[in-house]
């Protein structure tokens, strides 16, 4: 993939920030998504790539813009899988909390896992904690592992939780092993990142979201040199049978890196919407506004952390 890239998908996801940040607070989740993937769709048509979208918004019956299998880009070299989420945390935009997020993961094509749009298991750690974690481990176990590699005691771990009626369990054992928690409304996909960077104070990510927001967090730890292991869980027949149409035959099989995104390339984009440990959300003033993105690649290792300053009135379109 050429390198240029990383500036131009940075581009696409301060797009459709922007416009869905309009939107914070407001109540309207629906309203701020669509946003979001309309900015972020036409944003695509200025990228020199030829894309195929294999996690977005939904397959095309079900949406618009952005469905699974839409070609994106000029049509011109790369090849790659593009995996996009507009916005994730549309309820956090609705009520005006933390960590929203807008995210791009490409890498080169056939690299990144065809998620199903089903529930996942996640364990996700930081560099300091690779090849120490086992998703079929017990919590107390893990949380053990993970203290010794980034020189912690238990007692001052923080692990990231989405805070779902299902995590109950979950929750209790962290706490039983003396572990902190961190529980969180949504945004998995932002709370996966956080574990590799020491300053947000977040060490492990334990618990089940969706798996499209796995692979996506996949790209991101890769590219930062973090791990994340998953386990889908299939609720019905057509799920079962949508993961052995992936080529899983076992579908509780544990996913490691190479399984979620394949090679040594890929890219990961992400703006803020609203504010959170690792990225600024949106501000406006007037016809300028503001936005904080972080861009990184697999390859070199490289991440960037990128401040836009925009003159909307210039930007009629939203053409940054």
């Amino acid at each position: 993939m050429e390198r240029s890239l990383t500036l131009e998908l940075v581009r696409v996801t301060e797009a459709a920030a922007l416009t869905s940040a309009r939107w914070m607070g407001l109540g309207r989740k629906d309203e701020a998504d669509d946003a979001a993937t309309t900015a972020m769709r036409k944003e695509f048509e200025n990228i020199p790539m030829d894309g195929v979208v294999v996690i977005g918004e939904g397959e095309m019956d079900e949406a618009p813009m952005l469905y699974i299998g839409e070609r994106l880009g000029q049509g011109v070299p790369p090849y790659v899988d593009v995996a996009v989420d507009p916005l994730e945390g549309t309820n956090i935009v609705a009520k005006g909390t933390w960590n929203a997020i807008s995210v791009i993961a490409i890498a080169d094509r056939g690299n990144l896992l065809h998620a199903p749009d089903m529930y996942m298991q996640k364990i996700a750690v930081g560099p300091k904690a690779v090849g120490k974690i086992d998703i079929n481990a017990a919590v107390a176990d893990n949380l053990k592992a993970v203290a010794q590699a980034v020189g912690k005691d238990i007692s001052d771990l923080v692990a990231i939780v989405l805070d779902r009626d299902r995590h109950q369990k979950l929750v209790d054992e962290i706490r039983q092993a003396g572990a902190r928690i961190k529980l969180i409304p949504d945004g998995d996909v932002a709370a996966a990142i956080n574990t590799a960077f020491p300053d947000t104070g977040v060490d492990i990510l334990f618990g089940t979201g969706g798996a499209p927001e796995g692979v996506l967090a996949a790209v991101a730890l890769k590219c930062l040199g973090g791990e994340i292991q998953g386990k889908l869980l299939p609720q019905s027949d057509d799920e079962l049978e949508r993961c052995k149409r992936m080529g899983l035959s076992n579908p509780h099989q544990v996913l490691y890196m190479d399984d979620l995104v394949k090679g040594d390339d890929a890219i990961f984009a992400a703006t803020g919407v609203t504010d959170g440990e690792l990225l600024r959300g949106v501000r406006f003033q007037g016809m300028r506004a503001t936005t904080h993105s972080v861009v990184m690649r697999a390859k070199t290792g490289t991440v960037r952390f990128i401040t836009g300053n925009h003159r909307l009135e210039r930007k009629p379109r939203l053409v940054l």
